[in-house]
């Protein structure tokens, strides 16, 4: 989507203090793989770990609200130094509540990324609602925005950069990576 051509869509953007993200189907691509021992395995991508460290260095917060408990995720939020970690939730809206009280942030300035149903709640809260390339129709249907990537896949990282590039951070952080 054409940032310029929906300004209502920029201002949301722009509006931006605190993204939270569902984890399977979106931080990764939603399959769960067990070891013989029943240990899970996640795998997530280091483009969108990237992409969320540049956010928080931009002064971003990024928080999770998950269904499930892993400790694939808790060594991924600890690897990147995201402190607002909601896991083994059965209320995302209970969840969102909490994290908007502890942290002083609007509904409003805060970005919801999900993939699927029970993400919905959560999305019809926010100021900005995103949905994966691959999440159900319902969840798209509900959203302000979907990326071109498939969660696990890029989509995070997609987000990132449409924020930063939307406040005109974007060319700031090539620069200091091209030195």
């Amino acid at each position: 989507m054409n940032v310029e051509t929906h300004p209502s869509l920029e201002a949301q953007l722009k509006q931006i203090k605190l993204l939270l993200l569902d984890v399977d189907g979106v931080l990764t691509d939603g399959a769960i793989t067990y070891t013989d021992q029943g240990d899970e395995i996640k795998r997530f991508s280091v483009k969108d770990g990237l992409g969320l460290r540049l956010l928080m260095d931009a002064g971003i917060r990024v928080g999770i609200i998950t269904g499930r408990k892993s400790q694939a995720l808790t060594a991924r939020c600890n690897n990147l130094g995201i402190n607002l970690l909601y896991d083994g939730i059965k209320n995302k809206v209970t969840a969102l509540e909490t994290i908007l009280d502890t942290t002083g942030f609007n509904a409003s300035e805060t970005a919801f990324a999900g993939d699927d149903l029970p993400d919905i709640c959560v999305m019809a809260r926010v100021g900005l609602a995103i949905a994966v390339a691959d999440a159900t129709d319902e969840v798209k249907q509900a959203a302000h925005l979907v990326t071109r990537k498939n969660g696990g896949g890029g989509a995070v990282r997609e987000v990132c950069e449409l924020i930063l590039k939307t406040r005109g951070e974007w060319n700031d952080i090539i620069n200091r990576f091209s030195r």
